[in-house]
């Protein structure tokens, strides 16, 4: 396996967080809630799924041209089209002329979803209908970018599929709980149960009203105890997508275990300060198409940049540059391909 340095935030494999942005936590936080998002012009569209007893909304971005690149992103835990990160990249998706799409997870679209299920961050079934989907409709490059737990389950999906996935020309993960076990034990200790009390305010509501459409669907008072997301994995999402239990749910749904299996030109960003995912935890080898990056800070899905307040953009410069470098390499077969290689900690 090679490793690469990071370099300072202006070069394509590194990022520094700013002084006045210190730790994981403040870097996580304060650009999801305190720096102006960018303004998008969404046109969405609803689509029947696959079965017919359901739906998902799609925020879409129309580029002018049809063969233009279309940059498909699907989201975290409870986001949305509405995400700092989803507006961001959809911004600077605009700006270059291309289509950008980002499809809500059932349930995450401002409407409840019709069938029993919700979403899950093995995904990979549901992923690969929408890809699909997309692909039929757009002739020019499709890229496909996932942040946090979109982020998981579309690495499931390119390692599950192997060459089968190579209907995407690159994907970039971004915060990627790699490790699901890893991930759910940090979220549920010390400061980090902030994060899963917040989780916890939207899917619980949202799950107590699938209840009352369909009874028994799972027990309503282990429901309303669940305190943390592994109580709530072991009632609702482990059940209902064919898990045993949130042990069997987060070791078969890890994205860890596939990125050996992947073949299709994929940037695998995580800061190690991620308080969702311990950079202790973050793998260290993959597939010869695959490009760890792990820069010291950045927090999860944070990545702001600049003097106070900050900027939200660099983490869409990176993902828009990394398909670019893609590009520029298909276009030149005789550069080698992309190397595995994990970018040092750069210190803070």
């Amino acid at each position: 396996m090679n490793t690469a340095s990071a370099a300072g935030s202006g070069s394509a494999a590194g990022y520094r967080a700013p002084w006045w942005l210190p730790g994981g936590d403040l870097q996580t936080i304060y650009p999801a809630l305190a720096i102006r998002k960018p303004a998008v012009a969404y046109r969405r569209e609803r689509w029947d799924t696959p079965c017919g007893q359901d739906f998902i909304d799609v925020d879409l971005v129309d580029g002018p041209r049809p063969d233009a690149p279309c940059v498909l992103l699907f989201h975290g835990l409870e986001g949305s089209s509405d995400s700092h990160y989803a507006r961001a990249l959809m911004a600077l998706v605009a700006a270059r002329g291309w289509h950008g799409a980002i499809p809500h997870f059932r349930g995450c679209s401002g409407e409840a979803n019709l069938a029993p299920r919700f979403y899950h961050s093995g995904d990979a079934e549901e992923l690969d209908w929408i890809i699909r989907r997309l692909r039929a409709r757009f002739s020019g490059p499709l890229y496909v970018a996932g942040a946090s737990l979109g982020g998981n389950a579309m690495l499931r999906w390119l390692g599950e599929r192997g060459h089968g996935a190579g209907i995407v020309d690159a994907a970039v993960s971004v915060s990627a709980p790699l490790d699901l076990a890893a991930g759910g034990a940090a979220l549920g200790a010390g400061f980090n149960r902030l994060y899963t009390r917040m989780f916890l305010q939207t899917l619980k509501p949202k799950a107590l009203a699938k209840l009352e459409r369909f009874p028994g669907l799972f027990d309503r008072e282990r429901l309303l105890a669940a305190n943390d997301l592994y109580s709530f994995d072991n009632v609702v999402t482990a059940p209902l997508h064919g898990y045993r239990d949130t042990d069997d749910y987060w070791h078969r749904a890890s994205a860890r275990h596939v990125l050996h299996d992947i073949v299709v030109p994929t940037l695998v960003l995580n800061a190690r300060n991620d308080p969702f995912l311990p950079g202790r935890h973050l793998p260290q080898s993959a597939a010869p198409a695959v490009t760890l990056e792990y820069p010291a800070t950045g927090g999860h899905v944070g990545f702001a940049t600049g003097p106070f307040p900050g900027r939200i953009d660099w983490l869409s410069q990176r993902i828009l540059r990394f398909f670019d470098d893609t590009a520029g390499r298909r276009a030149t077969p005789a550069l080698p391909h992309a190397r595995a290689e994990v970018a040092k900690a750069v210190p803070s």
